[in-house]
């Protein structure tokens, strides 16, 4: 056992009781006020992971409660560990408080556990056994820490207004080993009249696969249950949607063109993007009924994944086309591109190497459907904390982190500070 496992080993209680302390904050965005524009309860969570990290020692930055960050030492930072303190909605179907962090038979079940308060935990423990070590850095490394990573990335826009990140970043805010592509992301909400009466309800949050979708009108009153899953793998869930959708028989314009276009068990889009749709993701995860000026409306959105070879610009105009020839109105889109860094570079061979020499595995580089945290960010890459084929019920109920996977995260931090900046 090295010396910066065996000081992880030996702090482990204290690890697990402060992910308890963030974990009862329930960080969902909330309505902007003055001072904090993603809801007191984020700007809760950075203030208690920033007390706790001038509590180790660390020089800490409390920026305008969009983001905060910890530096180890007074050296410019060359390495950056960006993770996120904002979890999505809650959703059902858990079976203990999602607030609560349970603790039974090695396992960790809380929102956030593993996306991504679990992470920054990991993080904090990496950098104080350092730092409580005597460990020696020649470089500097930053703990930067964000509040809205699952709305859109505001937090780390405004971050980089007035901060320049550090050359090298990876976020703990996917998997092993480490993840150099991302595949191109599509969000687009549309809107269209509704010409019989009914109230319907599908849906938390856009990046999720919904599982369930109320249906009510004069005469009836319907449930449609399905399974949640990350909107980048909805193989792994069954929509609630699409399920109504299917079952439906109405006179609709609005629903019968969406029941045309996005069929149940469908996840590739192959209705709206045809023979193209080969390692495309397509979600119809939000639908709702809303009343204005004496109308009935729906109102939803749609989340797309695609591959290298494509263009936002060319999966725009394909789905939005299809959405409007059934008399959809899309009211906006937010598209990004996929997202590369070459395997090849000396901060991707290195967080390789540390990955092999902490567990053994042969260490490669993957692409995958979800959108991390370093999407935007030239060079950045996913490294963690998810190990490959495994799951924590990310955006799921009973979401949960194991101990020996929060200890090892830990350590392959520290040993990946040591290697980039020792």
């Amino acid at each position: 056992m090295t010396e910066i496992r065996k000081y992880l080993e030996d702090k482990k209680e204290e690890m697990i009781a402060f992910l308890g302390e963030l974990i009862a904050v329930r960080s969902v965005q909330e309505s902007a006020e003055e001072g904090y524009p993603f809801g007191r309860n984020s700007a809760k969570a950075l203030e208690i992971m920033l007390d706790k990290c001038k509590d180790f020692g660390f020089s800490v930055e409390n920026v305008d409660n969009y983001a905060g960050s910890a530096d180890f030492n007074d050296c410019e930072a060359a390495l950056g560990i960006l993770s996120h303190l904002d979890v999505v909605p809650e959703g059902s179907g858990w079976t203990s408080d999602p607030y609560v962090l349970k603790r039974e038979n090695g396992i960790l079940t809380g929102r956030g556990t593993i996306d991504d308060k679990g992470p920054a935990v990991a993080s904090l423990f990496a950098m104080r056994a350092l730092k409580e070590l005597n460990i020696p850095l020649k470089k500097g490394v930053r703990l930067i820490f964000g509040t809205n990573e699952e709305n859109g990335g505001d937090d780390i826009e405004h971050y980089r207004k007035n901060h320049t990140l550090p050359p090298m970043v990876f976020t703990p805010d996917g998997e092993y080993p480490v993840i150099n592509g991302e595949k191109g992301m599509l969000r687009i909400y549309f809107s269209a009249e509704l010409s019989e009466k009914m109230e319907i309800q599908a849906g938390e949050v856009i990046n999720a696969v919904p599982m369930a979708c109320s249906v009510k009108n004069d005469s009836s009153a319907t449930l449609y249950e399905g399974k949640s899953a990350h909107a980048s793998t909805p193989e792994k869930g069954e929509n609630a949607i699409t399920k109504f959708l299917a079952d439906y028989s109405g006179s609709s314009v609005s629903l019968n063109g969406l029941k045309q276009i996005f069929q149940h068990g469908d996840v590739e889009g192959s209705s709206i993007f045809g023979e193209n749709s080969q390692n495309f993701t397509c979600v119809l995860s939000l639908l709702k009924t809303v009343e204005k000026f004496e109308k009935t409306y729906i109102e939803g959105g749609i989340d797309v994944r695609f591959p290298f070879g494509h263009t936002k610009e060319e999966v725009q105009k394909i789905i939005c086309g299809k959405l409007e020839a059934v008399g959809i109105t899309v009211d906006s889109v937010m598209a990004v591109n996929p997202h590369y860094t070459d395997e090849n570079s000396d901060f991707v061979q290195s967080l390789l190497r540390v990955y092999e020499q902490v567990t053994g595995e042969k260490g490669c580089c993957i692409t995958i459907g979800g959108g991390t945290y370093v999407h935007d960010i030239e060079g950045g890459v996913a490294f963690g904390a998810e190990y490959e084929g495994g799951s924590g019920n990310m955006h799921g109920a009973d979401e949960f982190i194991t101990e020996e996977s929060l200890l090892l995260n830990a350590e392959i931090m520290a040993e990946t500070i040591k290697a980039i900046c020792g």
